[in-house]
């Protein structure tokens, strides 16, 4: 599981690269709304092709993948392209990098999950990590947190919260169907929003070339779909705090791929980060061990 987790990661980080050109591209609603339409059509081609059926839906089940698509698509990408537009890229990062902590804590008030001393030492080790990374690039800062800030914070804490639901959900449902459904109703969601609020388009200015719809089917298809079946599989299979440690790694990969890509130069720091995100995601995602029973 940790491998393919590893590999969403990176592909979550490559995405950040992939959606910052988009954004030159497409107004921010209309993007996450294309992005959307399109990991939508993707999970419908797996779910289909696994031969995953709908189960009988309850009002419970109902309103709980509405839910769902409110916090983990329809919400959480609004505040994220909002947020991002009215606070900094290091402020940015270092507030997603508080997602682990966030799924820990909520972990622990909804299914009563033990937050032992060695768990919250790897979240610890693993945001300073991040912080590292992030924070040794020339000209990084933080700037004092305003309403873009509290933006970012709240969609770090509405994905955690769809995650929990998705926990819960995962005992009676797969987690193709869970997800083909969150992104079925969130795509639905963006579309009726882009529809009201972004400027008119015409069909230039949707399709201004080949080059940005590869990078949208990268994102929607690689980065959304995929990534996010790995992503709800690995919450039914570890539960979500464990889960979420695995997000140390995308600002690390995105560090990664941006000395590949752009020739943005590595430092010691960058090499500290690395490791310290290894030893927290350890850590962090490791399970108690069981005492052994002592014979009479």
């Amino acid at each position: 599981m940790q491998p393919i987790l590893i590999a969403a990661m990176a592909i979550w980080g490559l995405n950040v690269a992939a959606v910052k050109v988009l954004t030159g591209v497409f107004d921010p609603i209309t993007l996450a709304a294309l992005r959307m339409l399109v990991a939508c059509a993707a999970l419908s081609i797996f779910v289909l092709w696994k031969g995953h059926r709908l189960p009988s839906m309850s009002l419970r089940r109902g309103t709980a993948i509405v839910i769902c698509a409110l916090l983990m698509v329809y919400l959480n990408q609004i505040l994220f392209v909002e947020g991002l537009t009215r606070s900094t890229a290091t402020n940015g990062a270092l507030i997603m990098a508080l997602s682990p902590l966030v799924s820990a804590l909520l972990a622990a008030v909804a299914f009563r999950e033990r937050l032992s001393a060695s768990r919250l030492f790897g979240v610890a080790l693993g945001f300073v990590g991040v912080a590292a990374v992030v924070l040794s690039h020339p000209g990084a800062g933080l700037s004092t947190a305003g309403v873009g800030d509290l933006m970012l914070v709240a969609s770090v804490i509405s994905f955690a919260a769809g995650g929990a639901i998705v926990q819960r959900l995962a005992r009676h449902m797969h987690t193709a169907t869970i997800s083909w459904a969150i992104y079925l109703v969130g795509a639905a969601l963006l579309t009726l929003h882009a529809g009201l609020e972004a400027p008119a388009l015409d069909v230039a200015a949707l399709f201004p070339g080949w080059r940005p719809w590869v990078f949208i089917l990268f994102s929607g298809v690689m980065a959304t779909a995929l990534s996010n079946l790995v992503w709800n599989h690995a919450i039914s299979r570890i539960g979500v705090a464990r889960t979420a440690v695995f997000l140390y790694w995308v600002p690390v990969f995105g560090v990664a791929f941006a000395a590949l890509l752009l020739g943005e130069r590595l430092t010691l720091w960058h090499l500290f980060g690395f490791l310290a995100v290894m030893c927290g995601t350890y850590l962090g995602t490791r399970r108690p061990l069981t005492p052994a029973p002592i014979c009479p």
